[in-house]
């Protein structure tokens, strides 16, 4: 073995050097079996042994292996790998970070994720700066956490016979999606053959609550499978919530490039990526969720993104608080149409001022030959007035349908069929997701609905038709399901303070024009309600209790198909007037006391007041 490797040294590097090496090789063995003294022990340890070694054996071996042909060269070595010949480690990638952090070589290290940074916002006249708005910044994403909840994942699996793989994971702002490859399960065939069959689906997702149990982490949600991909994800809560700011969404890229004046900023996904949408083409929106879920900060965030894009002119807000606390912020904006409403009688007057506004822009449109609210803008003359959008903001919908739900009802639907050419738009909330608040016919003209954290399935089912809401968060954890897809996005959804709203609001009372500062003395609406109230229904009601003889509230809601509410004070004003006898016995009909010959219109009600 000696005469061997002489040879090959001599034949490779000659006498001189093969003979130094010999005598290095043959003085550590004098060392090493005869113990000299400490100063050459000291001696010899000042010379890296290793390293020498290391390059003459990566010499040799160079030397020995040389291709026969010229021209040939070695191929590159893989960037991020010791050894190209290598084959490289197993990878889970980690989206949003630049490289992968599981098996990490020596010279491969995990980085963090890259924060987004803000893009400056390109100055456009009259609209506000985003130094209005706070910014946050991101938590700091535990790699360590995050693999070692893969390992958990793929054992818990593998424990109860599902082999699978963690081969994705995404980093969001709540939560953090493990994104699982079902493996195959290996079964004795006919003959001695080995059959393979990919894991069902199904076996995973019924894991659920065993993996939140091994995962120490509750309530997890599964994704089966996610949309587009060829993974399950799971979706684990984080055990440190970053706050999604407004305006780190409308610095994104993804916000920029809409370039409608109706779009808005909804949040950001599982892997941190800002959701955002157009209001124009949902056209309308349904929100719902249990309470305290964050519908109220939703419905404060899209209408300051809405207001931060669009002047007065151009958007034009009717707002509905019956809780009358939730939108006063927005008291003092001049984009608010004749203040904010709360009074639940007054609603169905607001709602026909907004079903008259779409028929008149509907004939406006025809005059003009347009088909919708820009085409007409672009096509008016500078002597006419252009035309806002308009959008109603209703915050609480089950106190409406308690108190008219027929009458409420038929006017959302007639809206939300008709008015999408017009520019007219509905953002409706209701922290109430029954059968009798959502309807059926609500629902079918929603296309586009968010729903926070609900108390059940079946509250989530009457959202959004599937299952899911109740695994969430709350604190504006939420799925979000888009008018043109009926797959579900969970996202973190953006978080506006009372201060930043205040600040907005201020710069658009500075920058309004006088007659927009002062409040009106009379909403555009009042002269419909008191038509709607007063004499309209008032008049038929007279002429049926006069064909009929009869007078009964429950007659009154049938004939003219509104709600008790409303029928009892059509009673009582018949009452006043003379019209019908008082309330003798409970239960039946009153008296009429004019024939049908007796003519009396409003008139002469009006005279005998």
């Amino acid at each position: 073995m000696g005469w061997a490797i002489s040879n090959l040294l001599i034949e490779a590097l000659g006498w001189p050097i093969a003979l130094l090496i010999l005598l290095t090789i043959l003085s550590l063995g004098i060392a090493m079996a005869f113990d000299p003294s400490a100063l050459l022990r000291a001696g010899l340890s000042r010379i890296n042994v290793q390293a020498v070694a290391e390059k003459t054996i990566a010499r040799v071996l160079s030397l020995y292996n040389r291709p026969t042909s010229s021209t040939a060269t070695a191929p590159p070595p893989v960037e991020g790998y010791a050894d190209s010949s290598a084959e490289p480690p197993a990878e889970v990638i980690i989206e949003g970070t630049e490289t992968p952090v599981a098996a990490a070589t020596p010279r491969q290290t995990a980085k963090p994720r890259k924060e987004r940074r803000p893009t400056p916002r390109k100055q456009e006249a009259n609209l506000p700066s985003f130094d209005l708005l706070d910014q946050t910044t991101a938590q700091a994403f535990n790699q360590e956490g995050a693999r070692r909840r893969a390992r958990v994942i793929e054992e818990t699996l593998a424990s109860f016979g599902v082999p699978a793989k963690v081969v994705e994971i995404s980093h969001g702002p709540v939560v953090t999606q493990f994104g699982v490859e079902p493996g195959y399960i290996e079964s004795a065939g006919t003959e001695g053959s080995i059959k393979r069959r990919k894991v069902r689906i199904s076996k995973i997702t019924s894991l659920a609550n065993d993996l939140a149990l091994a995962l120490a982490a509750s309530p997890i949600r599964i994704e089966a499978p996610v949309p587009g991909r060829s993974i399950v994800g799971i979706e684990v809560p984080n055990s440190e919530i970053s706050l999604v700011s407004l305006r780190g969404v409308m610095e994104s890229k993804e916000f920029r490039r809409l370039g409608s004046k109706l779009k808005i900023a909804l949040g950001e996904g599982v892997a941190g990526q800002p959701v955002v949408a157009d209001l124009a083409t949902m056209p309308h929106l349904l929100i719902a969720g249990a309470t305290g879920s964050g519908k109220s900060v939703c419905i404060n965030a899209i209408t300051t993104c809405l207001v931060f894009n669009n002047p007065p002119e151009d958007l034009r807000l009717v707002m509905v608080d019956p809780k009358r606390v939730e939108l006063n912020r927005f008291r003092g904006l001049p984009h608010v149409l004749s203040g904010v409403e709360h009074e639940a009688e007054r609603v169905i007057g607001v709602l026909k001022w907004i079903t008259q506004e779409m028929d008149e822009r509907y004939k406006k449109f025809a005059e003009a030959g347009s088909r919708h609210l820009e085409d007409y803008n672009r096509q008016v003359e500078p002597s006419h007035e252009r035309l806002p959008h308009i959008v109603v903001v209703i915050d609480e919908l089950a106190d409406l349908m308690l108190f008219a739900p027929t009458e409420i009802e038929w006017l959302v639907c007639r809206i939300a069929q008709m008015a999408r050419a017009t520019g007219i738009h509905l953002i409706i909330a209701t922290q109430r997701p029954s059968v009798d608040v959502v309807t059926g016919l609500i629902k079918a003209n929603f296309p586009a609905r968010i729903s926070f954290a609900a108390t059940s399935q079946i509250d989530s089912r009457v959202i959004l038709d599937s299952v899911g809401a109740e695994s969430l968060l709350g604190s504006g954890d939420m799925l979000y399901m888009a008018s043109d897809s009926s797959k579900l996005v969970r996202v973190q959804g953006c978080f506006v303070s009372d201060e930043e709203i205040k600040r907005v609001v201020e710069f658009w009372q500075a920058k309004a024009q006088p007659d927009w500062l002062k409040e009106e003395e009379e909403s555009p609406w009042e002269e419909i309600m008191e038509t709607a109230q007063g004499d309209e229904l008032l008049e038929e009601a007279i002429k049926l209790v006069k064909q009929h003889d009869r007078a009964s509230t429950s007659f009154l809601q049938r004939k003219l198909r509104i709600g008790y509410p409303r029928a009892s004070r059509i009673m009582d004003q018949l009452e006043e007037q003379g019209i019908i006898s008082s309330l003798k016995d409970a239960g039946r009909s009153r008296e009429v006391l004019i024939s049908t010959t007796d003519e009396v219109s409003t008139e002469d009600i009006e005279e005998l007041d």
